[in-house]
């Protein structure tokens, strides 16, 4: 059975690699058709050309930039609202064109928590695609964005209970660590065999490197650090479609 094309949508640039980085790379090396839709950030900026970088490490293609403002970075996207901001049914349209234009097998987001920070532009992220995810199947809707297409399976990268305890170890302890049951966790993909390229493609995002943040953690660690932070990836398979079986497109 070929892989299934796989389109991932991301708040900001650098979560496409920490939070699916290796099932991008999987997917890409078997063959299938990878892109990535980050909802911030707007040409132009530092972050969308590391963005390109680290998409060209992962075989995912160019950015796909929805052009809002992150959150807490203003000048993310001059003159744009924040991604909060913006008219939810725009935001869902401008994503319906991406998925009807691209045509993906599959489509991977964020979980209902926004992943273990619940950042506000995750949580919204969520909210759009799955809107979008099913809108884009609806002939009615959104007529200008293209012909109509129903992806199969919507994903949401999550993070099982089991698994934060070992996080905190090495990347400290946070304010809150969002994740779920691991009986929730539908999906569990061994991503070891792509560690390498998808820490590059993390390393890519050099601001967030320099400011601190997670790929600036990552950048210090040692390689057993990394695989205890990096060689899984969890996801939960959203009742996108009713099936009488239920697939695991992302660990066939």
């Amino acid at each position: 059975m070929p892989v299934p094309n796989l389109l991932a949508v991301f708040a900001h640039p650098d979560d496409e690699s920490l939070s699916a980085g290796g099932v991008l790379a999987r997917h890409a090396a078997a063959g299938a058709r990878t892109a990535v839709v980050t909802a911030t950030w707007a040409e132009g900026t530092q972050r969308a050309t590391e963005l390109a970088e680290a998409l060209r490490i992962l075989r995912a293609g160019g950015p796909r930039l929805l052009g809002y403002a992150d959150a807490r970075v203003p000048h993310s996207a001059p003159d744009r609202p924040r991604l909060c901001d913006a008219p939810l049914d725009e935001a869902v349209g401008r994503l319906v064109a991406h998925i009807r234009e691209f045509r993906p097998d599959v489509l991977v987001t964020h979980d209902g928590y926004g992943g273990l920070t619940g950042h506000p532009d995750h949580l919204h992220t969520h909210r759009v695609t799955v809107l979008a995810a099913q809108a884009a199947g609806l002939e009615p809707l959104y007529p200008d964005a293209g012909a109509p297409w129903q992806p199969r399976a919507l994903y949401l990268a999550t993070h099982p209970h089991s698994a934060v305890p070992a996080l905190k170890d090495v990347i400290g302890a946070r304010k809150a660590a969002y994740s779920v049951p691991d009986e929730q966790v539908t999906a569990t993909v061994d991503v070891r065999p792509w560690l390498e390229q998808k820490i590059a493609a993390v390393l890519a995002h050099r601001s967030e490197v320099t400011r601190g943040a997670l790929p600036g953690i990552v950048s210090g660690l040692p390689r057993t650090a990394w695989e205890r932070l990096f060689a899984t990836e969890w996801f939960i398979r959203h009742p996108l479609v009713a099936e009488a079986a239920p697939r695991t497109e992302l660990t066939a």
